[in-house]
Order: C-alpha cells, then sequence, then structure tokens
C-alpha cells in the first residue's frame, strides 16, 4: 500500500490515490489499483479527503479547522492515545485474570 500523488495538466489539481500492488495471472505481470482519498489544497498544501461518492471534496469532522493551532491538536491526541493504551492495558490484564480463573 502506498500514497500516489498525480498532478492534472488540465485542471491543476494534484490528487492524492492510495495504491496497492498485485499479481495479474492472465496478464502475468504485477498491477496496482488505486483509488482515490482527496486532493492537495493548492493554498495550503494539505490533503483535503474526499467523501468518497465522487461529489467532491469534504472535510472529517475530525479534521483541524484553520482555527485551531495544529500543535495543540497533536498533544490532544497524543494524550488520549496514552490514555486509550492505558485502558487496552488494562483491560488485557483483567483478561489474563478471568483466564487464569478458570
Amino acid at each position: 500500500m502506498a500514497i500516489i500523488k498525480q498532478f492534472d495538466k488540465r485542471s491543476g489539481i494534484t490528487y492524492v490515490y492510495d495504491s496497492k500492488s498485485y499479481y495479474d495471472k492472465e496478464k502475468k505481470c504485477s498491477r496496482a489499483k488505486r483509488t482515490l482519498i482527496g486532493k492537495i489544497d493548492p493554498d495550503t498544501g494539505e490533503m483535503i479527503p474526499t467523501d468518497g461518492r465522487n461529489k467532491g471534496a469534504k472535510s472529517k469532522p475530525d479534521s483541524v479547522s484553520p482555527g485551531i493551532n495544529k500543535d495543540k491538536r497533536i498533544l490532544e491526541l497524543e494524550d488520549e492515545n496514552r490514555q486509550l493504551k492505558l485502558q487496552v492495558s488494562a483491560l488485557k490484564k483483567e483478561l489474563e485474570r478471568i483466564q487464569a480463573a478458570n
């Protein structure tokens, strides 16, 4: 799986694809299946994800809006990630305790 950027000369838009390689037995060569995941905003250089229905770009509800400080959002997500890891660790210990009791 790879991320591919492709510039369209006609429209001037850079599209972003998820490319997955596979082997085609009939043609006896490797091929790639590309799925459009978004386009690059020419002003900011950030990727704008598509909604998957070929109706233009739509931002995710979790995405960072221009008014929010990116560094602050990164710190918030890292903290959330640490908390989730602690929860997973506690659940694993509880599961091991239950399995040992049976």
